[in-house]
């Protein structure tokens, strides 16, 4: 029998409603990070490291498209359970609506904004005469043609969550992963001459995140016009109050994320002052880490649906039981990650190309940057927290605080001491320091009280 919304956020077990909520999340994450993957290791077995290195310059420019998802997503997800929490399911059906409308806007918006300054962006990226024509294409594809469908089915990914129905939210997004990781060699090698396998990687994508935007629109089809989660214009305009409340945590979550894809950024512009090879490597190692940082996102965004409920209900003890659990879990699945990677650096790296250099430096990039895995997944799982209890501007200061003040100009100080490899070592020596600013940021800020919390 499946679990209902009411049993899911107050009658089962936590360990048995954390693992409904969660187990849905880290597979579609994991799903997300192999179909990410595939596009690296499919133009990586081209043998070609300049399309390896163009694809990899938008990378970072792709995740804006789910930052921009984070800003609807996650402030509108969080606010809904809040509101479920307190009983005001009325004024959530409003929210989801108002969220998903804001969502398909500032993708437009976006998408258009790409296509008419592709050039001037891609030479801020780094792309140059090696790399530029495939990144371009790349871009074109993922983000021009595809950033709204992007956007909207990682939105309804986040709100359908919100309600309780994690299979649901998972299940979209491990169909467009899996379609993606079959169309990529349809494309690349059989359907496009050869040469245009970046182009083929691309539309791959592309098609994929338009079928799980598809599915999504179904399920909301098949919850029936009283769902929470709605796109009719009849729910409503939300309170200004809950307007406010999406942005409060939907804009420190975007700005976060576009934080992290800045960092991103500015790792590969440091990178391809040594050499191409070295931004091929480092493209490579920024995806194979994120295979648990991506299981950490999965248990993250499965336990903010469940802390944002008990938080607005007033049930304290539930509520830090299940943040327990979580934190506990990710810590041993960082711990085990670092174990392998260490390992296995150089055979997860050959995966996505086989040039002896590329490899050899991609791996010892790894086992350095590995380190950092458990220091990254506490500094956001607090961001998380914070979101759940509807303290965006803390969020906000734990996220700007970490990136503007920590990690990016930790970059810039080691590159200049230590030169490339002081640019590896940046993630480890920063998140130390931002792990010990959390702390003490929750301990201060944290919830104390019993009682019941605005929304």
């Amino acid at each position: 029998m499946k679990a209902s919304q009411e049993d899911v956020f107050e009658k089962l077990p936590v360990a048995k409603a954390l693992r409904v909520m969660v187990v849905p999340s880290i597979i579609s994450q994991l799903i997300v990070l192999i179909y990410n993957m595939a596009d690296t290791f499919y133009v990586g077995r081209t043998g070609n490291p300049y399309m390896v290195a163009g694809t990899s310059l938008i990378l970072p420019v792709f995740n804006i498209t789910l930052c921009l998802a984070g800003l609807a997503g996650v402030g509108g997800g969080a606010l809904i359970s809040r509101l479920l929490g307190q009983g005001r399911e009325e004024e959530a059906r409003k929210v989801s609506a108002f969220s998903l409308y804001l969502a398909m806007g500032i993708a437009v918006l976006f998408s258009a904004g790409m296509g008419i300054f592709m050039e001037p962006l891609l030479t801020l990226l780094g792309a140059g005469e090696n790399t530029y024509g495939y990144a371009r294409q790349y871009a074109l594809c993922v983000i021009v043609a595809g950033g709204v469908p992007t956007v909207l089915s990682n939105v309804l990914s986040n709100l359908i969550r919100s309600v309780g129905r994690s299979r649901q939210a998972g299940a979209g997004i491990i169909l467009g992963g899996l379609l993606n990781i079959a169309l990529d060699p349809l494309f690349m090698f059989v359907l496009l001459p050869q040469g245009y396998e970046v182009l083929g990687a691309g539309i791959a994508t592309c098609l994929s995140n338009c079928v799980a935007c598809l599915y999504f629109l179904a399920v909301l089809a098949g919850m029936g016009r009283n769902a929470v989660v709605t796109l009719s214009p009849r729910a409503g305009r939300p309170l200004k109050a809950s307007v406010l409340a999406v942005f409060a945590v939907g804009i420190p979550s975007a700005t976060a994320s576009l934080l992290f894809d800045l960092d991103y950024v500015i790792i590969d512009k440091l990178m391809v002052s040594y050499h191409d090879l070295a931004l091929a490597a480092i493209g490579i190692v920024l995806k194979v880490e994120r295979f648990p940082l991506n299981v950490g996102v999965g248990i993250c965004q499965g336990m903010m649906p469940l802390v944002a409920y008990s938080y607005a209900a007033g049930d304290h003890k539930r509520m830090r039981e299940t943040i327990r659990m979580a934190r506990w879990l990710g810590l041993g699945i960082a711990a085990a990650s670092i174990v392998l990677y260490e390992i296995f650096a150089a055979p997860f790296c050959r995966l996505f190309i086989s040039d002896t250099q590329t490899v050899a430096l991609a791996a010892d990039f790894l086992r350095v940057r590995v380190l950092a895995t458990p220091l990254m997944f506490l500094s956001f799982f607090t961001v998380y927290l914070f979101q759940a209890f509807g303290k965006g501007r803390v969020s906000l200061f734990l996220g700007v605080a970490r990136w503007l003040f920590l990690n990016i100009p930790m970059l810039f100080l080691l590159d200049a001491l230590v030169g490339m490899y002081g640019i590896v070592w940046s993630q480890v020596t920063a998140d130390t320091l931002n792990v010990i600013l959390s702390f003490f940021i929750y301990r201060r800020f944290g919830p104390k009280g019993e009682g019941k919390p605005a929304a």
